[in-house]
């Protein structure tokens, strides 16, 4: 029998909440496979810094280094919530990059998944989503802007600046362009490349790499275009995207424009992966305005759970299971109030509702 080790940050807001609907969907995995998931929660975000003084505090970084791999919820705090706490140790700054350089997961993936009889949740209109939309965004996760050098000060006119570098190596664009390549093969063998080069030099190197890889995947067909126009091109005709890669702060912008043409950042999982360790989260932030009040939709806590058990555990099968059991709970007419209004010819049910709809669903598949 396999075990495999699962460290579990449940994270801030809506986090505990959904995460708690996830590790069901484990349960019922487990049940049936011959496999055994050993679960280590610990604190991680706003919430461990409270208790700790560390948003990613040593007893946390010693059960992830354990780990096979991390499920994360959502981290994070209202506005004015996050200025109890000093800026260079807010969850984003003091504990989720961190935890991306600590484990180099350059290589983030977020489906941006509606199938046709889910359109209802799309503000786009039915001739626009079509047949549904399937696409998937590869955003390189540890350089560019986020992770160069950061200067703040006052200059000699005493006026206040801020200078941030982006950078990038050949080495961190040709992993992520790597993996983008790999799973456009794997796919329909289209690759849209997303890049800024008539202003970024930046994205000029990025594309000369691509153009020295690209012969090595003779079956990929590579579409070039420039980042505001497939913002527009996301919204105008979606389903011409199948697997679009770009740099980081690109990606973190298009990849919510992903959550908008769905209905919701709630119905977007990730994966961010690196050659050694891999975490799984949710796209969308910690919701503070609902938390605790049973009305947050588990769909991206449980579908990064589906993304671990393909990615991390080789259990392919199973995800397709997981997928399918959330998509048939909404397939036939439920949804949470987070998603979805009272009218909408849908019936409005709570977190836990949803969460155990779906493990009915999916022992079903088993």
């Amino acid at each position: 029998m396999k075990n495999y080790k699962i460290a579990v940050l449940a994270g801030d807001g809506i986090g505990p909440e959904i995460t708690r609907e996830a590790l069901k969907v484990l349960k019922v995995i487990e049940s049936r496979n011959d496999v055994t998931f050993e679960l280590n929660e610990a604190l991680f975000g706003a919430c461990a810094y409270f208790e700790t003084g560390d948003a990613f505090p040593q007893e946390t970084i010693d059960t992830c280094d354990a780990a096979d791999a991390i499920l994360k919820g959502p981290i994070g705090l209202s506005h004015e919530e996050s200025k109890k706490i000093p800026v260079d140790k807010q969850p984003e700054r003091g504990a989720l990059l961190p935890m991306r350089r600590r484990y180099n997961t350059y290589a983030n993936f977020r489906p941006v998944s509606l199938p046709k009889k889910l359109a209802h949740f799309s503000p786009l209109k039915p001739e626009i989503i079509g047949e549904g939309i399937d696409l998937i965004i590869v955003r390189e996760l540890v350089g560019g802007l986020y992770f160069g050098n950061k200067e703040t000060g006052v200059a000699e006119d005493g006026k206040r600046y801020v200078r941030e570098t982006l950078e990038y190596d050949e080495d961190q664009i040709r992993n992520i362009l790597e993996q983008a390549f790999k799973l456009a093969s794997r796919r329909k063998k289209v690759l849209h490349n997303i890049h800024k080069s008539n202003v970024l030099k930046s994205s000029v190197l990025w594309n000369e790499i691509l153009e020295e890889m690209a012969p090595d995947y003779p079956d990929v067909k590579v579409v070039n275009i420039l980042v505001d126009a497939a913002a527009t091109a996301l919204c105008l005709n979606p389903t011409q995207f199948d697997v679009m890669v770009m740099e980081n702060m690109f990606g973190d912008i298009l990849s919510d424009q992903g959550g908008g043409i769905l209905g919701s950042l709630g119905l977007m999982p990730s994966a961010c992966i690196g050659n050694e360790k891999a975490y799984y989260e949710p796209s969308h932030g910690s919701a503070p305005d609902i938390a605790g009040k049973n009305m947050a939709n588990p769909y991206s806590m449980i579908g990064s759970v589906a993304m671990m058990l393909e990615n991390s555990f080789d259990m392919a099968d199973e995800a397709k299971n997981v997928w399918d059991a959330m998509q048939n709970v909404f397939g036939e007419g439920y949804s949470t109030a987070d998603l979805s209004k009272p009218g909408s010819d849908v019936n409005i049910i709570s977190t836990v509702e949803f969460g155990d709809k779906v493990v009915e669903a999916l022992k079903n598949k088993g």
